[in-house]
Order: structure tokens, then C-alpha cells, then sequence
């Protein structure tokens, strides 16, 4: 398995990590609701779960393609790899940023996210 098909893993798990950081250590969550206690958040604890929505939505993306540009085979391994894990690196980034409440390096690590994703389809072809 390559290095990228691991960052896809990586990218799977990191809403989940998202909500634990939204959930853990507070009382007022409910499981039978849990949607409607998502808008009773503030602080890191919002943005931990506007972090992850983030993740979900942008996982399908990253995800197709690594998956084009593999198959495709237009473009080497290594840059593929390089890709895939600068865009982790990215998330990581985008993910503390947000929970530290700095828009602007946020919207920073993001913007590098989405190149390393257009990158990714590029090299493809």
C-alpha cells in the first residue's frame, strides 16, 4: 500500500478525532440527540465540530484523487506521496488553527490543502 492510500486513511479518521475533541470532557452531550447539541456549542468546542464538518466534506474530494491519480498513471509515486502528505499536514494545520481561532492561518492551511488536491489531479493527467 502506498504512502497515499495511508493519508486517505489518515483523512478518514480525522473527523472522528474532530468530535472526540468537541465531545470529551463535557457533560451536556446527549447521544440520543446528538445533531441538536451541536448547536449548543461555543468556543473550541464549536469550532472542533465546524472543523470536522470541514474534514467531511472535503474528504471525498482528497480521497478521488489519490485514487485518479493512481490509476491514471501519469504522474510518479514519490509526487503523489508528496502531495497526499502535505495535504495531511494541511489538515493538521487547518484543524489547530481552528480550534486556536486563527481565521487567517486557517483559511491558509486550507487554501495548501485544495492546491495539493488540484496538484493531485494535475500530475494525474
Amino acid at each position: 500500500m502506498t504512502i497515499a492510500f495511508w493519508c486517505v486513511l489518515v483523512a478518514a479518521v480525522m473527523p472522528v478525532a474532530l468530535a472526540l475533541t468537541s465531545k470529551l470532557g463535557d457533560k451536556t452531550f446527549n447521544n440520543r440527540s446528538p445533531r441538536a447539541w451541536y448547536d449548543t456549542l461555543s468556543g473550541y468546542r464549536q469550532r472542533a465540530a465546524w472543523a470536522q464538518a470541514n474534514s467531511h466534506e472535503i474528504f471525498p474530494v482528497f480521497a478521488a484523487a489519490v485514487i485518479i491519480a493512481h490509476i491514471a498513471g501519469g504522474a510518479e509515486q514519490s509526487l503523489i506521496d508528496l502531495y497526499a502528505m502535505v495535504f495531511i499536514a494541511s489538515r493538521f494545520a487547518f484543524a489547530g488553527f481552528y480550534l486556536a481561532d486563527r481565521h487567517l492561518a486557517r483559511s491558509l492551511a486550507w487554501t495548501l490543502g485544495v492546491l495539493c488536491i488540484i496538484g493531485l489531479f494535475v500530475s494525474a493527467a
